[in-house]
């Protein structure tokens, strides 16, 4: 009983933290959820080699209801381009479950590694180049468009997030306005946390050493307190937020991931 106790104060905790840095940053879900997450599980004395699944998983589950709310509110908006949906959310299914199969099959330290060489790059691009320049007028629709949605599903659902990172900055590239490049995100957000949380919870269905009320890879205790965390603590981050320049904010949120990404390296290695 105190081992549940002390597992729901933690994820709250969790969830308060992602909140406020969520909220602040202007990114959701599990690039500020996951680094925390496993944080809390190492002091939580989780095995070391499952500890990256369970923060993934984890992470994944809580992002389901946060993408349909947000999918919805700027479908209101008619800010999701359903024909770039339609086109892509097969390949981005096949990704996401991809991604959730190979996450599973691997270490929880190489897990960690991959997680913090991307996060690594996006903090560069982030501190280094804040504003970036189109590629191409439109959308690519020739034979390698495939390529794009499928890696985006992969590499969200292994990192344990909604793929916002990886679809916004790739459809603005591609001369998408931020605001129909994050609507559309959203609702491609849902592609990949429904599979790749599935595919954990299959994954992990069988593994003893996963923490106390979970659900394959997935802790059932902190998707039922992450989530309503996180949505009571965002306006604060928010608040905050107004305080700095967008440019500040994104060095911030670029020095942040960079200090996460270290911290994983460390753990990997040590």
């Amino acid at each position: 009983m105190d081992n549940l106790l002390l597992l729901a104060t933690a994820m709250l905790a969790t969830g308060c933290v992602a909140g406020v840095f969520a909220g602040l940053f202007g990114i959701g879900g599990g690039i500020v959820i996951v680094p925390v997450l496993e944080f809390t599980l190492g002091l939580l004395g989780v095995d070391p080699a499952i500890r990256m699944h369970v923060a993934v998983a984890t992470s994944l589950a809580t992002i389901i209801p946060t993408s349909i709310s947000s999918a919805r509110a700027h479908h209101q908006r008619q800010a999701v381009d359903m024909a770039i949906v339609r086109r892509w959310a097969v390949f981005v299914l096949i990704g996401a479950l991809a991604g959730a199969w190979i996450a599973s099959q691997v270490h929880s330290r190489v897990l960690a590694m991959i997680f913090a060489t991307l996060a690594l790059l996006v903090a560069l691009k982030m501190i280094v180049l804040p504003e970036s320049r189109n590629l191409t007028e439109e959308v690519p629709n020739g034979p390698l468009m495939p390529v794009l949605p499928t890696a985006i599903g992969c590499l969200s659902s292994m990192m344990g997030i909604g793929g916002g990172t990886f679809s916004v900055m790739t459809l603005t590239l591609f001369n998408q306005p931020i605001h129909r490049a994050v609507g559309t995100a959203a609702l491609l957000g849902l592609v990949i946390s429904l599979p790749g949380t599935v595919g954990f919870v299959v994954a992990g269905w069988n593994d003893v050493r996963v923490p106390p009320g979970s659900f394959g890879y997935v802790s059932l205790i902190g998707f039922a307190l992450i989530a309503p965390a996180t949505v009571l603590t965002a306006p604060l981050g928010a608040r905050i937020a107004h305080s700095f320049s967008e440019k500040k904010l994104s060095m911030f949120f670029g020095v942040f991931l960079v200090i996460a990404a270290i911290r994983l390296f460390y753990g990997a290695f040590v």
